[in-house]
């Protein structure tokens, strides 16, 4: 095992790690950037360097610098989170060459998986269907327009070093396609500093469904079964689930025998995602691969009970996997709510700013990663993610209302967050029903954001009234006799009698 990890991540992340290398003694090094300065990672970890100013490219993406921290540290490998340099491969390579363990796969790998043109051309030779579409890159603008005649419309137009979105354009008719492939190029180049693009068949309606894998450096494979992640906005994730409302025992069967058979070909490494659409007739299509750990792995570690970053960091250092794939049990089901500080009311624009109070959610199932606290700055400069709430229930009706109790129960002050748009989605019937794709919400905006302000609505006139009520009531008398004084609790009575404080108290005989 491993003496010293250094975490080239922050937030809560960055202390989940921190967990896993505490529990397997394991040392941890924190870098952070000037934003950070008071991070909860750079308190935790053993030991917290200052890798540069806000901006990522000057800190949380300066591979340099995260490189002569480790050296400076002696650290032995470096875990990459998810996001910044996780899917870079000019990363993993530096590890390499300076025999650093990066703790994932190796920069082969990501360099195939990266790109999204030699991803489907390498799963077509396995036979491992793809969505149709063009399998190579396309720049001529002829040869664009003939290209999607052939797959017809709609369509989607992506960029090759694509995700998360960016890039990307649905065509519906023909007359829109030249300027879709403009847009979808300038934020293309913008997002990855590559505008080549691909086309692809627009499913319509599609489920998106990941596997997720562990592969040791001693050719064993397993999955550890699938996630919903169908509840999206922009191809953002906002809720996913395991398992699936869809998946039986046989469809997970053949979907997970080819997430490993992916797997095998591009000799993965780690922990990673198979990630397929599923459209209305059934058919599951190879989408792209994840080369990291995700944000929804609390999941599928609650209804396994497996902790898949000590597996990562195990397979890392050498060790086999501990389990095989008839061990793998998945018990009961998990649901995780991304809380992000943004406000659903305004197109879900940033909200940073200082967090003055909070609460958390409790009681049994229930799971809250994050590294907020009060008086913590939430920054511009980084994703808005700021905390991740996940619940275990017996199944899928007992898990959805845990989760509203658990919402519900959280509040964080001081900025917006998605918390209550996230309730309206699990109080929507067709929700709770599972019917589910990948454009639920871009169909449902409206209902879920008119519900949302309607809520604050009833929300402030409730509250007027309440203050109202208790501004006429501040100053009304409690009397209690002699006789009871000394079997009274002043704290008791605080809680029982209307008006009371230690002002008004009075005692009668």
């Amino acid at each position: 095992m491993f003496d010293k990890i250094l975490i080239a991540n922050r937030g809560e992340i960055a202390l989940r790690i921190i967990r896993a290398c505490k529990e397997l003694n394991v040392k941890s090094v924190a870098v952070y950037s000037e934003a950070d300065r008071n991070a909860l990672h750079t308190r935790y970890a053993n030991e917290a360097y200052n890798i540069g100013p806000a901006q990522p490219a000057q800190s949380y993406l300066n591979i340099k610098k995260i490189m002569d921290v480790a050296q400076k540290s002696k650290c032995e490998a470096i875990h990459p989170g998810y996001g910044f340099l996780s899917q870079i491969p000019d990363f993993a390579k530096q590890c390499e060459k300076d025999n650093i363990s990066f703790i994932g796969p190796s920069s082969y790998t990501l360099r195939l998986m990266g790109n999204k043109i030699a991803a489907r051309k390498t799963m077509n030779k396995v036979q491992i269907p793809v969505i149709p579409g063009s399998l190579d890159i396309i720049s001529a603008e002829d040869d664009l327009k003939a290209t999607a005649k052939q797959i017809e419309y709609p369509l989607l137009i992506k960029a090759v070093f694509g995700g998360g979105g960016k890039g990307l354009r649905i065509v519906r008719k023909e007359e829109d396609f030249k300027k879709a492939v403009e847009l979808a190029k300038i934020e293309a180049k913008a997002s990855f500093g590559n505008s080549q693009i691909y086309l692809e068949r627009l499913l319509e309606k599609p489920r998106h469904i990941e596997f997720q894998i562990l592969a040791d450096n001693h050719g064993n494979i397993i999955h550890l079964g699938e996630r919903e992640c169908s509840i999206q906005r922009n191809h953002q994730k906002l809720i996913e689930e395991t398992p699936s409302p869809m998946m039986t025992r046989e469809k997970r069967k053949v979907m997970g025998n080819v997430a490993i058979k992916a797997a095998k070909t591009v000799n993965y490494v780690g922990a990673g995602t198979v990630e397929f659409l599923v459209d209305e007739s059934d058919t599951a299509y190879f989408l792209e691969m994840n080369t990291r750990l995700q944000v929804e792995h609390l999941i599928t570690e609650m209804v396994t009970g497996i902790d898949i970053v000590k597996e990562q960091i195990c397979i890392a250092a050498g060790k086999k996997l501990d389990y095989q794939q008839d061990e793998v049990a998945m018990k009961g089901h998990a649901l995780n709510c991304r809380i992000n500080a943004e406000n659903p009311l305004e197109n879900f624009s940033p909200s940073p700013g200082t967090v003055t109070d909070y609460h958390l959610p409790g009681g049994p199932g229930v799971r809250v990663d994050t590294a907020i606290y009060k008086g913590c700055n939430v920054p511009l400069f980084y994703d808005s993610l700021i905390a991740k709430v996940a619940v275990w229930g017996q199944n899928r009706k007992e898990t959805i209302a845990r989760m509203k109790n658990a919402l519900q129960e959280l509040f964080i002050n001081g900025i917006e967050t998605t918390a209550s748009f996230l309730i309206r989605i699990l109080n929507d019937k067709q929700y709770q029903d599972g019917k589910l794709h990948a454009y639920f919400i871009d169909e449902r905006m409206r209902y879920f954001t008119t519900q949302s302000k309607d809520t604050l609505e009833d929300v402030a006139i409730l509250s007027a009234v309440l203050a109202h009520y208790l501004s006429r009531n501040q100053y009304a008398t409690t009397t209690i006799p002699l006789r009871d004084r000394k079997k009274a609790s002043l704290w008791k009575m605080s809680g029982r009698t209307k008006g009371f404080s230690g002002d008004n108290l009075r005692w009668t005989r």
